[in-house]
């Protein structure tokens, strides 16, 4: 017994310290790994080895000259890999397979991808920043956007990433973070940050934790000087250094050191935490076990070179630690410097060996022991999938944060006493936003010169909404309001004569220069100005999804970060793409097709076509003129006339309602529902068999002929040009019918015989229908229905009788 307890215990003890030991590097193949690394190795000069440890950086939207000296120093300097900046991909890709050519050893290629390639690319696919994923509950999502950034890296020949940034943002002043990071809250950033590495991991590209030992408390940006991080030790062993326990727990392949002044971990003030053994060796390697690849944050910064002093920087970042030497400021000189400290004994041979090493580990992992080069071929289309969007939109609708909302003003219901206006605010787009907010109800776009005019123009509406909209470009564009759009919003808060609704559609640090929350009814928060987040914030507004995301930062006194306020569904539809709901994107081409075949063969001018399916619209598109001769395109403003399905939409959802208060069963017949039927052939037809077409009743009756003189126009019995007593049913312009014919319909119907028993579809029962239903309410069913439903569900186009209410010219004659 004590001998298997005995076993246990090393047993146990083994997988603690195995785990412990896991090299981030090592391949499933390790065997074979470690025989192409040391052959490899073997074969190398001392100055192909050195340049191993050299990454440079490289534009693709650079000229020739700029490119063919990245062809010569990839000949002489034997580089061990390339940074790409800017650019666009194709252009990447074919430098990528040119410098691949010319290299010995294949080259690494990185790139700082922290929110997807379109951080330095254009033409590609950008994911949500790191602040707007930090509001997400489920670090599940984030593991995704981070396989489906590392599947573009690696379709692109990108083999690492220097992402994630897990610095802990605390500072609202930080000048490079920002957005940058997940947020302030340690686990929350730890999280995030280890669910993106093993995302990355599983699309088989290199991960990389940035700015060690932390770069989240400071107003200073590394670029230009040296930031100091002024706190105790056990401060940054609680907040700035805490993630990279939980990446390296997660399979980190490598951790990039700042430009920092760390004096709790390194006693001499002039010595960058880049170059800083202390702090690389002593603490990362050391103390945090971290066995991947250590590489400094860009070696041309002022953050390092203004403090690096005669002494070559490059050298020594490599004694302090590092393994890849990122965007040396002079390659040759490094390269020169490292070789005379190896050769004069300063640089062990087993120091170099154990850098280039894992540099080789690290390329073997990812492939490059047997090189392809990068397809270009249906490039554009990999890094631009419908599975991104739906990921994308996924991110959004769980990230939007419900900050503030009193009295559950949001969502918005009761849409039929609701009179609403949108009012623009900051200096980028808003119209997604307006058109979103359009779709559930009637949103009028407000503006004044001043706020006085501003204030009077929103007399009569109940709601306002005022969307603060920013640059979208990039995390580092200005995000705060002016102080103008300050005052103006204090003044419209003091305004009670309507709640106001502040969406925010930036980063949330621009809510700090708010005086106070009190006059603000319902604050949201869409965290960027995509078109994406101005919908979703939308259908938050309006309830067709639930508000689900929380704080990433604390709002001053006012809300801690994770505070976030769980809003309903109401059911409304939403919006999003075919394949959202299962249906093949590409099939739908066919419907354009279809419907321009009809205007081309002029079967009619243009039309509307919506698709919905599982409460999402998935295709929304307008088509031609509303007239052959008209001028104008079809819009979305445009009304068609729906004909008969009026049945479903006004005269069935009325019915459901009688059945529910008990005032029909769908087993009463005509002759109970209506008395003067009692004694005809209608009397026993059922309400079911009625509406269900199996009720005997003829398909239709044209009572207009009995109205027309023997030349087939209008008869003066029964009409006149001007409204007057007895004619006030309006037909069309200057045509009134007489009252009293309304009564020769129902009399008419009830002398019908009834047919063969067998599905006949009839428009009789809803004349037999919508006299009940208005005898029973004592109300017009135009108006019934758009009271109690078409108002309600803000389906304000819907309805009868359009020139009541729409202009002319909205409507296409039919």
């Amino acid at each position: 017994m004590r001998i298997k307890s005995y076993f246990l215990f090393l047993f146990l003890l083994s997988a603690i310290f195995g785990q412990s030991q896991q090299n981030p590097l090592q391949a499933m193949d390790s065997v074979a790994q470690m025989k192409w690394v040391n052959d490899t190795y073997k074969g190398m000069t001392l100055e192909e080895k050195i340049g191993q440890l050299f990454m440079v950086l490289v534009a693709s939207d650079q000229d020739k000259a700029s490119t063919d000296k990245i062809k010569t120093l990839i000949a002489e300097e034997h580089l061990g890999g390339i940074i790409f900046s800017t650019g666009g991909p194709v252009r990447q890709a074919k430098l990528t397979n040119e410098y691949q050519a010319l290299s010995k050893v294949p080259l690494m290629i990185g790139m700082d991808a922290e929110w997807g390639l379109a951080m330095r690319l254009d033409s590609t696919f950008a994911y949500p920043w790191n602040m707007t994923l930090g509001a997400i509950k489920d670090s599940n999502i984030i593991e995704e956007v981070g396989f489906r950034i590392g599947s573009h890296a690696k379709r692109l020949g990108v083999h690492f990433n220097f992402a994630p940034d897990v610095d802990i943002n605390i500072n609202p002043r930080n000048p490079i973070i920002g957005n940058r990071s997940f947020g302030e809250d340690r686990e929350n950033v730890a999280r995030k940050g280890a669910a993106f590495v093993r995302g990355m991991s599983r699309a088989g590209v290199l991960s990389s934790g940035k700015h060690f030992p932390g770069h989240g408390d400071t107003a200073t940006d590394s670029h230009k000087d040296l930031p100091v991080i002024p706190f105790e030790r056990e401060r940054l062993d609680s907040i700035e250094m805490y993630p990279y326990k939980e990446l390296i727990k997660a399979g980190v392949s490598g951790v990039m050191v700042a430009h920092l002044n760390v004096p709790a971990l390194e006693p001499d003030e002039k010595r960058p935490s880049s170059l800083s053994s202390s702090i690389i060796s002593g603490t990362l390697k050391n103390e945090l076990g971290f066995k991947g690849l250590v590489l400094t944050d860009a070696l041309n910064m002022k953050g390092v070179t203004d403090f690096a002093g005669d002494t070559n920087a490059e050298l020594q970042a490599f004694l302090a630690g590092n393994d890849i030497l990122l965007m040396p400021k002079d390659i040759k000189a490094a390269r020169v410097a490292i070789t005379e400290a190896y050769k004069q004994g300063k640089i062990k041979e087993t120091r170099l060996s154990a850098s280039v090493k894992k540099i080789l580990m690290a390329k073997y992992k990812v492939g490059l022991n047997t090189y392809q080069k990068v397809e270009i071929n249906n490039l554009y289309n990999d890094l631009n999938t419908t599975e991104d969007h739906l990921l994308y939109e996924k991110a959004f609708e769980n990230a939007i944060t419900l900050v503030k909302n009193e009295v559950s003003l949001l969502p918005v219901k009761n849409l039929e006493n609701k009179k609403i206006a949108y009012v623009p605010m900051g200096d980028d787009s808003g119209d997604p936003f307006h058109q979103a907010l359009q779709q559930y109800t009637e949103v009028t776009k407000v503006v004044g010169k001043d706020i006085g005019t501003l204030k009077k123009n929103l007399e009569g509406y109940n709601v306002v909404i005022v969307g603060f909209h920013k640059s979208n470009d990039s995390p580092w564009k200005p995000y705060k309001f002016s102080e103008k759009e300050l005052y103006w919003l204090a003044e419209l808060g003091r305004s009670r004569s309507f709640n106001l609704v502040l969406s925010v559609f930036t980063k949330p640090y621009a809510l700090l220069d708010l005086v106070n929350y009190n006059d603000i009814d319902a604050l949201v928060l869409g965290y960027q100005n995509s078109v994406i987040a101005q919908q979703k914030t939308a259908e938050v507004i309006f309830g067709a999804i639930p508000a689900k995301g929380v704080l990433p930062v604390t709002l001053g006194s006012d809300y801690s970060a994770g505070h976030g306020i769980l809003s309903k569904s109401l059911g409304r539809l939403g919006y999003s793409i075919p394949e959202r709901v299962g249906i093949d994107g590409t099939l739908l081409s066919e419907v354009d097709n279809l419907v321009q075949n009809g205007i081309d063969s002029l079967m009619y001018p243009g039309a509307q076509v919506l698709v919905a399916r599982r409460g999402k619209v998935i295709y929304n598109r307008n088509f031609g003129k509303p007239t052959y001769d008209s001028v104008d395109s079809i819009t979305s403003d445009h009304l068609y006339d729906l004909a008969s399905l009026t049945k479903i939409l006004a005269t069935l959802p009325v019915v459901m309602a009688m059945e529910e208060e008990g005032k029909i069963s769908l087993n009463d017949t005509f002759g109970e529902l209506i008395q003067a039927y009692d004694t005809t052939d209608l009397k026993n037809v059922t309400v079911l068999k009625a509406l269900s077409h199996y009720g005997r009743l003829p398909s239709w009756i044209a009572f207009y002929l009995s109205t027309l003189d023997k030349n087939r126009k209008p008869s003066s019995e029964f009409y006149r040009s001007r409204p007057g007593p007895g004619y006030s049913i309006e037909v069309t312009k200057n045509l009134y019918l007489s009252d009293a014919y309304q009564d020769s319909i129902y009399n008419r119907i009830g002398r019908q015989s009834l047919k063969s028993n067998r599905y006949r579809y009839s428009d009789v029962a809803y004349y037999v229908m919508k006299k009940y239903i208005e005898d029973t309410y004592k109300q017009s069913l135009d108006k019934l229905a758009r009271e109690k439903y078409f108002a309600p569900l803000g389906t304000n186009n819907t309805g009868y009788r359009p020139l009541d209410y729409f202009d002319k010219n909205r409507i296409v004659p039919s």
